[in-house]
C-alpha cells in the first residue's frame, strides 16, 4: 500500500535525501509572572504596506493578516529552520527530484470542512493561472514539472503537482531543488478550500477562510466607512495549540498617539517619542537589500575598471544617512548575498569612500587629461520621496567630486530602463521573495533574466554557468558554495554596488509578552505565541 511505502521512506530518512520534521515545543515558563494569559486584542501596524482589502497570498497583499488566516504545507521558525505546518512530515526522493508531503489529519478550514490534498494541489497550482497574476509564478514555472505547459495553456493541470491519496500531496521538481522547503514556505504558497474559491471567485478574499489560528471578523472602517484595517477572530477550531489572543487587529493606518495611549502594541519605530519606559524598541529582518546597478553594455560602464572606479567614489555611510528613515536602520555592506542566510558570511569593503582612489583609477584609463567623462544618469525608482531626492543629491555630489557628471532622474519602473542606450546608474532597493540566494543571483544577474536586462545588462559565461550548476545541485553544502563563488565574480565585475541592508526597527508596549522577531520582518510575525499581560502589571 502506498501508505506503508512512506511509513517506511521515512524511517530511512536519514540514509536518503529524506527529512522527517517534528514541530518544537514552546519553553515551559519559570515562574507565575510567565505564566501566559489568554484573551486580549493585540493591534499591530506594519510600515510600507499597500491599502488593498483584497486578502489573496497569491498577490502582493497584506502579508500580515494573511500568515494569520492561512497556513502552507511548512513554515520557517524564527531561526529560519524548516518546521511543520498543514504538513505533518515529507519526503524527499534519493535523486532530489520528488518532495512527498504527508498531511495532517482533521484540520478544519474556518468553515469546518477537512484540509485534504486537492485543496493543496489547486491553492499552488492557482499560483500559475495567468487570471491569478500572481508575481510569485516565475518562481515555480523553471522548476515544477509540468508547469512551463501549463501557464502556456497547453495542459490543463501542472503534471509536477500531485494528490494521489487524500492525505498525501507530491511535487515533481525538474532538477533536484534543494530550497524547495524555503520557497513553499513563503506567504503566496498559503493553502485555501478548492470548493469555495472556485463557488467564489474573486468575492471569497473579502471574506477568506483558511486553515490558520486566526479568522475573519470583519473590515475595520473609518468614519467615511473607508476600509482602513482588518480584525481576526482566534480561531476555536485550530488543528494545533491553541492562540492566546482573542484578537488580532491590523491597519497601517494606526498612529504613534494610539501607541503613546497603549491601543496599539506593535509598530514600527516612527517617532523617538514612542521610546518610554513602558515599551521596548526591536529590531529584525535583514534580508531587504539595496543596490546601486550599473548598465554594464553601455560604454563606458562596459569596462569593469571604470566600474570599480564609480565603486570607490561612493560613500555608503552618507547615502545610508541620506536615505535611511526612523522606521528602520541601514546596514552599510559589500555582500551581493545577506549573510544572515545559512552558510553565507561579511565580506570586507575596501573601496567605498576612497575618492583618490576613484580618480586614479579614472586618470589610469585617460580620462580628464585626454577626455571628459560623459554625464551619467542616476534613476530612483518613484515616488519622489525628500528621502529619494536627498539621496540623488548625493550620489550627484559623490560623483561630481571625482569628476563624473551625474542627472538625476524619476522613474516608475526599472521596466521603462530597457531601451536606454546612455549610461546609467540604478537605485534597486530589493526585497526577497524567499530566503535563498537565488532570490537575488538570478533575476538580477544571470544573462536571461529580465530584471537584469533592463537595469544592469550583466552577462559573463562564467557567472552562469556556476548558477546552471547550482540549479541542478543535490548537495546543500556544494551548492552554496557554488553561490559563494558567485558572488566572488561579481565582486570582481562590478555590475552592481551593495550598499545596505535595511534592518527594520519596531516598537512594542511592555505588556507583550511572547513575540519572537522573526527572521524575515514583522509580516512574518508568529502571533500564535504572543500574549498580553494585564494592563494593572505594567511597570
Amino acid at each position: 500500500m502506498l501508505k506503508h511505502h512512506f511509513k517506511r521512506g521515512a524511517a530511512a530518512a536519514a540514509a536518503v535525501l529524506a527529512a522527517v520534521v517534528l514541530a518544537a515545543r514552546p519553553a515551559v515558563p519559570r515562574s507565575s509572572e510567565d505564566i501566559p494569559k489568554y484573551g486580549g486584542v493585540l493591534r499591530v501596524r506594519e510600515e510600507g504596506v499597500s491599502l488593498q482589502p483584497y486578502l489573496d497570498p497569491a498577490v502582493q497583499s497584506w502579508t500580515f493578516a494573511t500568515e494569520q488566516l492561512y497556513e502552507g504545507l511548512v513554515r520557517l521558525d524564527a531561526k529560519l529552520d524548516i518546521v511543520p505546518s498543514l504538513a505533518e512530515y515529507w519526503i524527499i526522493s534519493e535523486n532530489g527530484r520528488r518532495t512527498t508531503f504527508i498531511l495532517k489529519r482533521g484540520v478544519k478550514f474556518h468553515n469546518g470542512r477537512e484540509m485534504n490534498a486537492q485543496d493543496v494541489k489547486f491553492s499552488l497550482e492557482r499560483l500559475l493561472r495567468r487570471d491569478t497574476q500572481s508575481p510569485y509564478a516565475q518562481l515555480f514555472i523553471s522548476k515544477v514539472a509540468g508547469a512551463q505547459e501549463f501557464w502556456d495553456g497547453k495542459a490543463e493541470e501542472v503534471s509536477g503537482f500531485r494528490a494521489p491519496e487524500k492525505f498525501v500531496f507530491e511535487i515533481q521538481w525538474k532538477n533536484p531543488y534543494v530550497s524547495a522547503l524555503y520557497l513553499l514556505s513563503m506567504s503566496f504558497c498559503k493553502i485555501m478550500p478548492r470548493d469555495l474559491v472556485l463557488d467564489q471567485g474573486r468575492n471569497f478574499f473579502w471574506q477568506p477562510v483558511g486553515t490558520g489560528p486566526f479568522k475573519f471578523d470583519s473590515w475595520i472602517r473609518s468614519p467615511r466607512l473607508d476600509v482602513v484595517g482588518v480584525r481576526l477572530e482566534r480561531f476555536s477550531l485550530y488543528h494545533d495549540r491553541r492562540p492566546y489572543l482573542d484578537v488580532v487587529e491590523f491597519s497601517p493606518h494606526f498612529s504613534v498617539d494610539q501607541f503613546m495611549d497603549g491601543d496599539v502594541h506593535v509598530m514600527p519605530f516612527l517617532s523617538e517619542r514612542m521610546a518610554t519606559s513602558r515599551s521596548l524598541i526591536v529590531q529584525g529582518g535583514l534580508f531587504n537589500m539595496t543596490f546601486l546597478m550599473m548598465s554594464c553594455q553601455n560604454p563606458p560602464l562596459d569596462s569593469a575598471a571604470v566600474r570599480l572606479a564609480i565603486a570607490a567614489a561612493v560613500d555608503k555611510d552618507k547615502l545610508a544617512r541620506a536615505w535611511g528613515g526612523p522606521a528602520g536602520t541601514l546596514r552599510t555592506s559589500a555582500n551581493f548575498i545577506p549573510p544572515a542566510l545559512p552558510g553565507f558570511f561579511p565580506v570586507d569593503d575596501p573601496l567605498s569612500g576612497d575618492p583618490a582612489k576613484a580618480r586614479r583609477l579614472l586618470s589610469d584609463f585617460g580620462y580628464f587629461v585626454e577626455r571628459s567623462f560623459p554625464e551619467l544618469q542616476f534613476f530612483i525608482p518613484l515616488p519622489r520621496s525628500d528621502e529619494a531626492v536627498r539621496l540623488g543629491r548625493e550620489i550627484e555630489s559623490q560623483l561630481e567630486a571625482v569628476g563624473i557628471p551625474v542627472s538625476v532622474r524619476f522613474i516608475p519602473s526599472v521596466a521603462a530602463l530597457r531601451d536606454i542606450k546612455q549610461p546609467f546608474l540604478v537605485f534597486v532597493p530589493w526585497r526577497m521573495d524567499f530566503p535563498d540566494a537565488e532570490n537575488i543571483v538570478q533575476p538580477l544577474f544571470t544573462s536571461g533574466a529580465e530584471f537584469n536586462r533592463s537595469a544592469c545588462r550583466y552577462a559573463s559565461p562564467a557567472f552562469d554557468k556556476l548558477f546552471e550548476e547550482a540549479e541542478v545541485e543535490k548537495s546543500w553544502t556544494r551548492r552554496v558554495d557554488l553561490f559563494r563563488r558567485m558572488e566572488q565574480v561579481l565582486a570582481q565585475d562590478v555590475p552592481a554596488l551593495p550598499l545596505f541592508f535595511a534592518e527594520e526597527r519596531f516598537a512594542l508596549q511592555s505588556r507583550v509578552r511572547g513575540l519572537k522577531i522573526p527572521a524575515l520582518g514583522l509580516s512574518y510575525l508568529d502571533t500564535r505565541f504572543v500574549w498580553l499581560e494585564p494592563k494593572d502589571k505594567r511597570p
